[in-house]
């Protein structure tokens, strides 16, 4: 009867803690913080979530998706993300940008003293901003794009790269070291006083010292990896990766102690813990964030269900729909009234002109444009793509080159407006 016995444990512990889910963002979750009774969250659809009692309070600014979240001092919250800015978020309600990389911002680190925090981009640099602004912010320059960064209470900031380094930068002497060379490139890393974790893109997971010598290996047939997050309380490791499952490692003595299926399909973007060590948030492909205790993981099926249009099997969708499915999608809605999408809806956008539904925020270069949207203007738009048709918009590189592709999207957008009531054109 042992497996009952197992059973009943299992089931007690869910009761204890329940499983939850944050709804409410218009895309994917990339990043993930917890602090006390309070969840922030960064989501493809620009927008930051701060989240109490599972009630959001939404940070709009960034004009691109947001990757990366982190708590500050009182209370702030940080965030980087694809808009190339890192903004602090005051718990008053006001907000600034602290610093602008020259590419997207992928991670953010907080100093222990909660005086500086750093942020990582793919323009090869680490940003380093003072979070009292006494002082200006700095960059340090990385062997190739920065995808992950620490900061220790020495006085030192670890950086992973794009293309496989681990480096060691002393702020005080201003010095770098080079403590890895892996050959894949590093996509997370997690310091602690005696041992560093990095998981990277062939799906090592990898325990070493901090010279650089190996005290474990983890490493599964599942790649990549795309999250960490650690608990230093009760010495618990949580590993996220592309094939859906959250890894859970005991630190203690270096053992696997579940391996749980987060996702039925997709990746793991995003983790943390809560501030017991009892809760694990995750975040994926969906526009909602889990959080599953951590005891009874194994009590629970997955949650994320990576259900997005552009995965649909394209046998079952027409070549017009396929189009709007896997280049659209993710970022505009068909249907009518607001969304928390990162683009407009697309209902009535024959003969509409550009940059003019009621309540979304556009950039310059479409507030006020004289562009109407018609058959022949989306055609040109996904012609040439949007960074050449028109530069300076939100809009993310897309470009369609097969003309019967092309029409072939702008019949189904026709049809998808004739079918929520409206005439195209009108």
């Amino acid at each position: 009867m042992r497996w009952l016995a197992i059973l009943c444990l299992c089931a007690s512990a869910a009761g204890a803690q329940e499983f939850t889910t944050l709804k409410g963002h218009g895309g994917p979750i990339m990043g993930i913080a917890a602090s006390g009774d309070r969840v922030v969250t960064a989501s493809f659809d620009n927008s930051v979530g701060v989240w109490t009692g599972g009630v959001p309070d939404w940070k709009e600014g960034h004009e691109a998706a947001v990757n990366a979240v982190a708590f500050g001092p009182d209370g702030a919250v940080i965030s980087g993300a694809d808009d190339f800015t890192v903004r602090l978020w005051g718990q008053d309600g006001t907000s600034r940008v602290l610093g602008t990389h020259k590419g997207k911002v992928t991670a953010l680190a907080v100093s222990p003293d909660a005086r500086l925090v750093a942020s990582a981009s793919w323009d090869g640099t680490v940003g380093l901003w003072s979070l009292s602004g006494d002082t200006d912010g700095r960059f340090l320059d990385a062997p190739g794009g920065v995808n992950a960064v620490a900061m220790d209470d020495k006085a030192r900031l670890w950086a992973a790269t794009s293309n496989g380094f681990l480096v060691r930068y002393d702020l005080i002497e201003q010095t770098a070291d080079q403590i890895v060379s892996h050959g894949f490139g590093i996509n997370e890393i997690v310091v602690t006083p005696d041992w560093i974790a990095y998981g990277a893109v062939d799906g090592v997971t990898r325990v070493i010292d901090h010279e650089g010598g190996q005290i474990a290996d983890f490493t599964l047939d599942r790649r990549p990896i795309l999250a960490m997050a650690y608990h230093a309380g009760t010495d618990q490791l949580a590993v996220g990766d592309g094939h859906g499952y959250i890894m859970m490692v005991d630190t203690a003595d270096w053992q696997i102690t579940r391996d749980f299926r987060a996702t039925r399909e997709g990746p793991v973007w995003a983790l943390a813990f809560s501030d017991d060590g009892t809760r694990i948030w995750a975040g994926g492909l969906d526009d909602v964030a889990f959080g599953w205790p951590v005891e009874a993981l194994d009590a629970f099926d997955p949650g994320i269900s990576g259900d997005r249009s552009f995965l649909r099997d394209a046998a079952t969708m027409s070549n017009g729909e396929r189009q709007f499915m896997r280049k659209c999608s993710i970022c505009h809605a068909l249907e009518p009234g607001p969304s928390r999408k990162a683009g407009p809806t697309l209902h009535g956008v024959f003969g509409r002109q550009a940059g003019t539904v009621p309540g979304y925020t556009y950039s310059d270069t479409l507030d006020g444009s004289d562009i109407v949207w018609t058959d022949d203007t989306i055609d040109a738009l996904f012609d040439q793509g949007p960074d050449h048709y028109i530069p300076g918009s939100k809009m993310p590189m897309q470009v369609i080159a097969g003309a019967d592709d092309r029409a072939d999207l702008i019949a189904f957008l026709k049809s998808a407006n004739d079918t929520s009531g409206k005439e195209a054109g009108k």
